[in-house]
């Protein structure tokens, strides 16, 4: 069964990294990144996934909220939590906000939307998000990198290559709820804000 786990994970993971980072990414990144250590993968391809699927995330949701603004799709995004803040601080500070949007656990989709509705020109757009997306991927795949060396030295180098995928899916898994956990009460706190 754990070979035919790693198999899958060497076969279609760059692939998962580069789709669970067109969304909200970061675990999907500090995977790849764990997964680079654990030799499943080269870094540099973890790396260049990750920032190829924040970059077309990102991309996707400027163009939505540019082409499809009355979509009931974009209507339904704008009545979420933080868009109203989100869309007054792109038009304050358009540069900072596209460079950091993609930290602000999430803000990122909003964010992708308001951008599309804002008045930054495209160009800029494409060019201040690829740079956000090199960065962003490539501190997070690091850090799933030295969650992996942090592992092997906790745990030790006699672990078995099964025992590093359960491991590591069992890091993924605890970054995925805390970031839902902090999503959650950044949404509360942003719905007691609006009323």
């Amino acid at each position: 069964m754990t070979e035919t786990i790693h198999h899958f994970i060497e076969q279609y993971g760059l692939l998962a990294v580069f789709l669970g980072c067109v969304a909200e990414g970061e675990s999907a990144a500090i995977l790849g990144g764990f997964f680079a250590h654990q030799h499943v993968f080269v870094l540099w391809h973890a790396f260049v996934a990750a920032a190829l699927g924040a970059f077309a995330g990102d991309t996707f949701f400027f163009i939505l909220g540019r082409s499809f603004a009355d979509s009931r799709h974009v209507v339904r995004l704008r009545r979420r939590p933080g868009f109203r803040r989100a869309y007054r601080l792109l038009n304050t500070h358009p540069n900072i906000f596209v460079l950091s949007n993609r930290y602000v656990y999430g803000m990122r989709l909003v964010g992708g939307i308001a951008a599309g509705l804002s008045t930054i020109p495209a160009p800029r757009f494409v060019i201040l998000n690829a740079i956000s997306s090199l960065i962003w991927a490539m501190l997070f795949s690091t850090l799933g990198y030295f969650f992996g060396l942090g592992a092997e030295q906790l745990i030790g180098k006699a672990l078995a290559h099964h025992e590093r995928l359960l491991i590591g899916l069992g890091i993924g898994l605890a970054v995925a709820i805390i970031a839902w956990l902090m999503a959650r009460h950044i949404a509360k706190r942003e719905r007691a804000k609006e009323f």
